[in-house]
C-alpha cells in the first residue's frame, strides 16, 4: 500500500509541474494535470487513502472545467460519489450528484445527467430514501424535457414507489396519475392496469373511498379480468362495511406479487369498520336462578282463592234453587 501512496504523490508532483507557467509557457497544461490527478486519485483509492483520493478527483475536475471539458469533470464527480459510498458519507452524495448532473447537461448529454442521478439514487436509497426521491424527481424532469416518455415513465415509477414507502400518499396519488399519463403516451396498457390497482390502494390508504372508486371507473378497463374481479370485491366490501371480505381481497395473489412497496401497502390499508351489531344480553352458563319474593307467591295464592270463591257461591245458589223448586 505504501508503494501506491508514493505512486500517487509522484503523480501529484507531475500535475503541479504541468500547471506551472513561465516565460515560454503561458498557459497551464490542464489536460496533462487532470490526467495526473486522476491517476493519483486512483492510486490513493487502491491504498484506501480515501481523503487524498477525493482531493485529487476534485483537483482533476477543476482542471477539466478550466479546459471546458464538462463531460470529464462530471466523471470525476461520479468517482467521488463512489468514494462517499465506500466511506459511508452518504449525505455528501447529493452535492456531487448535483454537480455531475449539471455538467452533463452543460455538455449536452441529458441522458448521462439522468443516469448519474439514477446511480446516485441507488447509493442512498436504502438509508436516505428522501434524498433518492429528489434525485429521481430531477431525473424525471430531465427526461420529460427531452421528451423521452419511456425513460420518464421508469423514473416516474421510482418516484411513486418511494413516495408510498415514505407514506406520502397525497403526493403518491399525483405521481401515479402522472405515471399513468406517461404510459398512455407509450401505449403500455398492461402497465396502466397495474397502476390503476396501485392508485386504488393509495386512495384507500388516504381514506378516500370515493377517489378509489373513481380511479377504478376511469382506468379499470385497462385491468386484467383477475384485477377487475379483485377490485370490484374490494370496493364492494368497503361499501358494505365488510372488513373480512376487504381483507380477503387485499390478500389476493396478484396484489402480493406487485412491487414491494404496493404489496406492503396492502397490509396496512385501513379496513372498513363494519356495521354496528345490536347488543344482545349475555347468557351466563350455570347461573343461579333469579330471586323471587315470597310475597309474590302469597299474592298469587290469594288471587287464586278469590277466583274459586265466587264459583263456589254460584254453586250454592244453584242448590238453593233446586231445593225451592222441589218444594
Amino acid at each position: 500500500m505504501s508503494s501506491k501512496i508514493e505512486e500517487g504523490q509522484e503523480y501529484i508532483r507531475q500535475a503541479e509541474k504541468s500547471l506551472k507557467t513561465g516565460l515560454l509557457k503561458w498557459r497551464p497544461e490542464y489536460d496533462t494535470a487532470a490526467d495526473c490527478y486522476t491517476k493519483a486519485a486512483t492510486a490513493f483509492r487502491i491504498a484506501k487513502s480515501y481523503d487524498q483520493s477525493k482531493e485529487c478527483f476534485l483537483k482533476a475536475a477543476d482542471c477539466h472545467k478550466n479546459n471546458s471539458s464538462w463531460f470529464h469533470a462530471a466523471k470525476c464527480y461520479e468517482q467521488i460519489i463512489l468514494i462517499c459510498k465506500e466511506t459511508n458519507n452518504l449525505l455528501s452524495v447529493e452535492e456531487y450528484a448535483g454537480r455531475a448532473s449539471h455538467l452533463y447537461q452543460q455538455h449536452g448529454s441529458p441522458e448521462s445527467a439522468a443516469s448519474a442521478l439514477d446511480k446516485a439514487s441507488k447509493v442512498v436509497e436504502q438509508k436516505h430514501p428522501e434524498i433518492a426521491l429528489r434525485f429521481y424527481q430531477r431525473a424525471l424532469e430531465i427526461s420529460m424535457i427531452e421528451d423521452a416518455s419511456r425513460t420518464a415513465a421508469e423514473y416516474a415509477s421510482k418516484v411513486s414507489r418511494i413516495l408510498v414507502k415514505l407514506q406520502m400518499y397525497d403526493q403518491a396519488a399525483d405521481a401515479l396519475r402522472r405515471e399513468i399519463g406517461l404510459n398512455q403516451q407509450t401505449e403500455s396498457y398492461g402497465q396502466i392496469g397495474r397502476l390503476a390497482v396501485a392508485l386504488v390502494l393509495v386512495q384507500l390508504a388516504r381514506g378516500d373511498q370515493v377517489a378509489a372508486e373513481k380511479a377504478f371507473k376511469e382506468w379499470g378497463n385497462c385491468c386484467d379480468p383477475q384485477e377487475v374481479q379483485t377490485l370490484e370485491m374490494l370496493l364492494q366490501a368497503y361499501d358494505d362495511e365488510d372488513p373480512d371480505t376487504a381483507k380477503q381481497a387485499l390478500a389476493s395473489p396478484f396484489i402480493r406479487h406487485m412491487d414491494v412497496e404496493y404489496s406492503k401497502l396492502a397490509l396496512i390499508v385501513p379496513l372498513p369498520q363494519g356495521l354496528p351489531n345490536a347488543s344482545k344480553p349475555a347468557v351466563i352458563k350455570n347461573a343461579t336462578a333469579s330471586y323471587t319474593s315470597p310475597n309474590m307467591d302469597a299474592s298469587k295464592g290469594g288471587n287464586n282463592e278469590g277466583e274459586v270463591g265466587p264459583a263456589g257461591a254460584g254453586a250454592g245458589n244453584d242448590e238453593d234453587d233446586e231445593e225451592g223448586g222441589l218444594c
